[in-house]
């Protein structure tokens, strides 16, 4: 069984009062974007073609942003209401693409096209049983050209993190659901205070 949300963030207040908290509950979180950035970054391509999944109200997009204003950046998420948040945020720039869209549903990545980097933040749990996981980052492998990365930063599940073993993985599990879905070099680029998050590349 998949285990319920108890939050529905297509409400503006629940959308609002998750992006006034996030990062005041979790300041750590600026070092899991600054990590997104380098590695990013690292690609060596100023014009790189980026995709977030589950980009709520863009404070990822918007550290990107900062850093490489010459990415191309699609922002996928279901809320309506996170998305405006993140139009508000990073603005509708020339490289900026929003798309609505719940990587729960059969068909979401239809029609998205190609991409040097696909990016999350806290959001594959949003699955909501960690079995569907492969099943995610196999999707997003079709989305990759070859050689490129794939960034996973979620909670981790067991002592310092969640304590829903279904719904989070530890670690090791998180690894294995990349390697499982076919991408090599899978490693941890940052652990901190019950987040982890690892880098996948596609293999050539």
């Amino acid at each position: 069984m998949d285990v319920p949300s108890t939050i529905d963030f297509s409400r503006v207040e629940n959308a609002q009062a998750w992006a006034d908290a996030a990062n005041v509950k979790r300041p750590w979180r600026a070092d899991f974007f600054a990590a997104i950035v380098h590695e990013l970054i690292s690609l060596g391509f100023p014009s790189a073609s980026v995709l977030e999944l589950g980009s709520g109200p863009g404070f990822l997009a918007e550290r990107v942003l900062q850093a490489l204003p010459d990415v191309t950046y699609t922002l996928l998420d279901s809320s309506a209401a996170m998305q405006e948040l993140a139009r508000v945020r990073v603005g509708r720039g020339v490289g900026v693409q929003f798309v609505g869209a719940d990587f729960k549903h059969d068909g979401w990545a239809d029609g998205l096209g190609s991409f040097d980097a696909v990016a999350t933040m806290q959001a594959v749990h949003e699955l909501r049983h960690k079995r569907h996981a492969v099943a995610l980052h196999q999707a997003v492998g079709g989305l990759l050209r070859s050689g490129s990365i794939y960034l996973v930063c979620d909670h981790i599940a067991g002592p310092g993190g969640m304590a829903d073993h279904e719904l989070y993985m530890t670690v090791s599990e998180q690894a294995d659901a990349l390697a499982c879905a076919g991408f090599a070099d899978v490693s941890v680029v940052l652990e901190k205070d019950g987040l982890v998050l690892h880098r996948g590349r596609k293999a050539a």
